[in-house]
């Protein structure tokens, strides 16, 4: 191999990548990412209820206000907004094996795919009354619906909205995913929900993962479990979704965007059905599943850092106030929905 590099003059692909990571015009950006990283996760460890994706958007928020649009940093912000990003999104697939929607029951997993599909539409619905504009409406909607942040920037991949709209997706269910460590333990008994019920109605209806986490830890080993499952189950919802947006955008693209039209199929969405494929063999041992839990956070918390940094947030500000009642209401919806079907099936 390094006498092929000497006759062609071109390093073998791994070579590259590595000398790519490397280059004094990534390093810069990479080392900002990487003291974010770290500061989001140690403070996620303090303050539990702390998301370290948005300690991390944040972070990266804080560095374009203090520092300004510093090009030497850029390359690098840039690749940890896109690369490790998508990577962390990809991991989500290893966290989920199809056994575990299996054994939700059928009734369960349709009041999570009818308050997913409900959500979704009203919130692009009300997007569109709002006039947010179909980008962040459409960002809105998947991460009220799916996941929060990670689903935000899995569905952008398609979407191609601009930084503005994807940090205001972002902080609006981040905001509204906060509220409800509180809201949902309290109401939960107040619509009959309690227990196990409760667990299931956190996952079906709180946006980020360790939001869930929060209020099923709280409640005890069975809550949490159901909690969970629903949840990711959730996420595993996130695939067939970007698919459909993939799909949608392409047959919408106009004459300018045919140089770049959006995939079907992004490489990291396929890449998170292969691992969700792999962890139902039931061959993946407990200790890679909790290494991939642990880079897959890390990648992600490193990603918004990266999204934050691109934001200007005085725009942010300006459309702020439409985006975040569009997702509350959103919110109350699938939060209704979900309620009333568990209670309906359980």
């Amino acid at each position: 191999m390094p006498c092929w590099w000497l006759v062609t003059g071109r390093a073998p692909a791994h070579h590259r990548l590595v000398r790519t990571l490397v280059s004094s015009s990534l390093l810069p950006g990479l080392v900002v990412v990487a003291v974010a990283t770290a500061l989001g996760r140690l403070v996620s460890l303090a303050v539990p209820a702390a998301s370290p994706l948005v300690v991390g958007v944040l972070l990266g928020i804080g560095w374009r206000l203090w520092f300004g649009d510093r090009p030497e940093f850029a390359p690098g912000l840039r690749f940890a907004q896109t690369w490790l990003l998508r990577l962390g999104v990809m991991l989500l697939g290893l966290q989920l094996s199809v056994g575990n929607i299996v054994h939700l029951g059928l009734p369960v997993f349709l009041v999570v795919l009818v308050g997913v599909a409900s959500c979704f539409a009203a919130t692009v619905w009300l997007g569109r009354r709002a006039r947010l504009g179909t980008a962040r409406s459409l960002l809105l909607a998947t991460g009220v619906s799916i996941c929060g942040a990670s689903a935000v920037a899995a569905a952008n991949e398609v979407v191609d909205g601009a930084e503005e709209d994807v940090a205001t997706a972002v902080a609006s269910v981040t905001l509204l995913g906060t509220a409800a460590i509180g809201l949902v333990p309290l109401l939960g008994p107040l619509v009959g929900l309690t227990g196990v019920e409760l667990g299931l109605w956190a996952g079906a209806s709180v946006h980020e993962v360790g939001q869930v986490v929060a209020i099923g830890g709280a409640a005890g080993a069975a809550v949490l479990s159901a909690a969970v499952v629903v949840k990711l189950t959730r996420v595993a919802l996130l695939a067939p979704l970007v698919v459909c947006l993939g799909i949608w955008r392409r047959r919408g693209s106009t004459a300018d965007l045919a140089a770049r039209r959006p995939p079907v199929l992004p490489w990291f969405v396929t890449g998170f059905l292969v691992l969700l494929a792999i962890r139902s063999t039931g061959t993946v041992p407990a200790t890679v599943v909790s290494i991939s839990d642990f880079a897959g956070g890390v990648l992600l918390c490193a990603g918004m850092v990266g999204l934050g940094a691109a934001v200007d947030l005085r725009a942010v500000i300006r459309t702020s106030p439409r985006s975040l009642a569009v997702a509350a209401t959103a919110s109350t919806i699938l939060a209704a929905v979900t309620a009333t079907g568990l209670a309906l099936v359980t």
